[in-house]
């Protein structure tokens, strides 16, 4: 038995992607037949075990070792040497994910690590196989590697977890439609006959979403044509920036445009803010401009994804809601009905 991981797959390790879709696939949509897993909202890791050596690396090669101690200790005692799993560190709080939670083990000092990981345990859940005895499984098909992460993963406990699936895909639709209220953000569907090619998008994700109401306070771009809405609730108090929506198409940044107002001197936000606030994943680490309107609420699609009261990914403008008071709204929106429903 080879107690080291090929050269290949020594991290960090570039993880296979998914690309998105707007419905679930057929079972025969995919090579080999399509299996279903949900989408954790979490950190995207591999567990490396190289010899005696473990760590835990994420989607852009950042080692995370020192963050999830608890982890490498689960790992360390549990698999073998020679082995790579790819999944997915999540944090539970009350049986839902907690991403704030998942967060905060980024930015703790290494003196308060051991009381956080006491009380606040992390979770590995595990959904591929890239490499057992130091045998390199990425060209085998992903059913023969499932087949062998199952084995692997039976006797395991703790913080180590295997990621359910299916082949039937009436359970994946429930999956869809029920796993969202345990912070579950959708679906991955992969090729049972599929070998593992990472850097790729060759999975395809799914995307539980909810229509929301929010409170467009400022728009990017001008007031007449406007290009993405800023979307607000009242936290605290207070009118909060919670999210931006994608670029609108033309026709509803002419229809919005025609509802739209200029603010008025006593609005709560300024002229610029940092773009981060906007969009989490933005890497301008500069500012944006706002155009400020008057508070008017618009009905947003929305996925699951929430980092606190604020949307992690950018909403979808559906229409303008000029019949509703913007003071009516709570800090989490009115969530009118499920989309798929």
């Amino acid at each position: 038995m080879n107690s080291r991981l090929p050269e290949g797959l020594r991290p960090p390790v570039k993880v296979a992607l998914a690309r998105a879709v707007e419905k679930v696939p057929s079972p025969s949509a995919l090579p080999g037949g399509a299996w279903y897993e949900p989408k954790w909202d979490g950190y995207r890791a591999v567990i490396s075990r190289d010899g005696e050596e473990t760590s835990l690396w994420s989607r852009q090669g950042k080692n995370l070792s020192k963050y999830f101690p608890d982890l490498i200790k689960a790992a360390a005692d549990q698999l073998p040497p020679g082995c790579l799993l790819d999944g997915e560190t999540v944090i539970w709080s009350e049986d839902r994910l907690d991403f704030s939670a998942l967060q905060q083990r980024l930015s703790t000092s290494v003196k308060s690590m051991p009381g956080l990981v006491r009380k606040v345990p992390a979770h590995f859940v595990a959904f591929d196989l890239l490499a057992i005895a130091g045998h390199d499984l990425r060209g085998e098909a992903f059913r023969v590697r499932r087949r062998l992460l199952e084995e692997l993963a039976k006797d395991w406990t703790g913080g180590l977890e295997l990621s359910p699936g299916t082949s039937d895909p009436d359970t994946a639709a429930t999956w869809l439609e029920e796993l969202p209220a345990a912070g579950i953000e959708g679906l991955v569907i992969k090729g049972a006959g599929q070998p593992y090619e990472g850097g790729r998008r060759q999975w395809q994700k799914i995307k539980h979403r909810d229509t929301v109401d929010v409170i467009c306070a400022a728009v990017i771009g001008p007031l007449t044509r406007p290009e993405a809405i800023v979307a607000g609730l009242p936290i605290e108090g207070e009118l909060r920036i919670v999210g931006r929506s994608a670029p609108l198409k033309p026709a509803a940044s002419k229809l919005l445009g025609s509802q739209l107002q200029a603010a008025g001197p006593d609005h709560p936000w300024p002229h610029r803010v940092k773009s981060t606030l906007m969009d989490r994943f933005n890497a301008d680490a500069g500012e944006t401009e706002l155009t400020l309107v008057e508070p008017l609420v618009v009905e947003v699609s929305a996925d699951t994804a929430m980092s606190g009261a604020s949307f992690r990914h950018a909403v979808r403008f559906l229409r303008a809601r000029p019949e509703l008071d913007p003071e009516s709204l709570n800090p989490h929106g009115m969530r009118v009905r499920p989309e798929t429903e």
